[in-house]
């Protein structure tokens, strides 16, 4: 019989509330597993190109080990597992530069992958494989959520071009909603901020298969050909390998989700966009999120959802606000509350009033749309 590698005293000493239903502040260790369907005839290739790409991945810090299988029945299916010492670290390499340069040798010899990121909750062993579990910290607790999978994604356009593009990306139809018999989009919010767009998705059921979906809707495709121009980062959607880079390099990862006891169906949405100091991103996004936190167990908080999406040193904090934002305590609404950490972390003044840093965080709402059956 196997038993649970540590006790409840070795795991995680900082519970996480059970409103939070994502988050990769927890500490805990992350397991990283990445499907490969190989072009068929190119199985050494790839081989080949895997064993160059993980002697660059293991002086990556935070990096464990990782595996590589092929399967038993397919030899185009490989399989490559990874563990990390918890998730920042992995994040900060898989949305790098760095990795966009390394594992471009794989291209030539791969038709699709699928990323999977897990926190590690129990394991079980022997002895020998549990003599170091007081430092192998595991994810406290099951998160428990409402069925959502978020996430967003960012891009800049040339200046100038700011209110011509707001107008494309608002007067496009809606796509379908429906992916399949178990995917469907739930809703879109769509903020700009200076340049800078966000593009916010909520989606139940597999977030892959509606990303694709919604790549293939002709008005989806139309709003993209219609900005190309616009772009400060070309593009050519005919071209598989231009498109993959770009939105490999525009995916916002959302890192951090919590929902208050409270709800209010005339709750308004607000995207907060807050510019980090050069290599500071991942400070900022777990400083938000454990203001957030702390908000959900407060009922004079105004914000009623909050999730934060972070890559590089770009921020976005998306929120439900009960009341309006123009009504809600600066503080509160921004979620950072000490002037020192703001000028620490942030590019925002540091001398600014907080009402007046909200403002100045605010991004401006383009659309949102639900899907009538979200």
């Amino acid at each position: 019989m196997t038993t649970t590698s540590a006790p409840a005293s070795d795991l995680l000493t900082r519970q996480i509330s059970q409103r939070v239903s994502q988050s990769v502040f927890d500490g805990s260790r992350l397991r990283v597993v990445l499907l490969v369907d190989v072009y068929d005839g190119a199985q050494q290739q790839f081989l080949e190109a895997y064993e160059q790409l993980c002697n660059q991945v293991a002086s990556v810090p935070g990096h464990v080990s990782d595996q590589l299988c092929q399967s038993i029945e397919n030899p185009s299916q490989w399989l490559i597992t990874s563990e990390w010492e918890s998730a920042p670290p992995f994040l900060a390499w898989v949305n790098s530069e760095e990795h966009v340069r390394m594992v471009e040798p794989l291209h030539s010899c791969v038709r699709d992958t699928r990323s999977l990121r897990f926190h590690i909750v129990r394991e079980t062993g022997g002895p020998a494989e549990t003599a170091d579990a007081s430092t192998r910290r595991l994810q406290a607790s099951p998160r428990i959520g409402d069925g959502l999978i978020r996430h967003a994604l960012t891009f800049t356009v040339k200046p100038g071009s700011e209110d011509t593009v707001a107008k494309i990306l608002a007067d496009y139809a809606s796509p379908e909603p429906k992916v399949d018999d178990t995917t469907r989009l739930c809703r879109t919010s769509l903020f700009m901020h200076g340049n800078r767009v966000v593009r916010a998705i909520e989606v139940r059921g597999d977030l892959l298969a509606a990303l694709r979906h919604v790549a293939r809707q002709p008005e989806v495709r139309a709003v993209e050909e219609a900005i190309n121009p616009y772009l400060e980062q070309d593009r050519d959607l005919d071209d598989p390998e231009s498109a993959r880079v770009f939105f490999t390099r525009a995916a916002l990862p959302a890192v951090h989700h919590v929902t208050a006891e409270q709800d209010d169906p005339h709750a308004e949405r607000h995207a907060l966009y807050y510019p980090a100091r050069p290599g500071q991103g991942m400070r900022l996004a777990e400083l938000l999120a454990q203001q957030d936190e702390a908000a959900a167990d407060d009922p004079a908080s105004p914000v009623l959802r909050s999730t934060i999406f972070q890559r590089d040193d770009v921020v976005v904090r998306l929120i439900d606000v009960r009341g309006g934002l123009p009504a809600a305590d600066p503080a509160r609404a921004l979620g950072l509350t000490d002037p020192a950490r703001v000028a620490e972390l942030t590019e925002l003044p540091a001398d600014g009033r907080l009402a007046d840093l909200l403002e100045r965080a605010r991004m401006t709402p383009v659309t949102d749309r639900r899907s009538p059956e979200a």
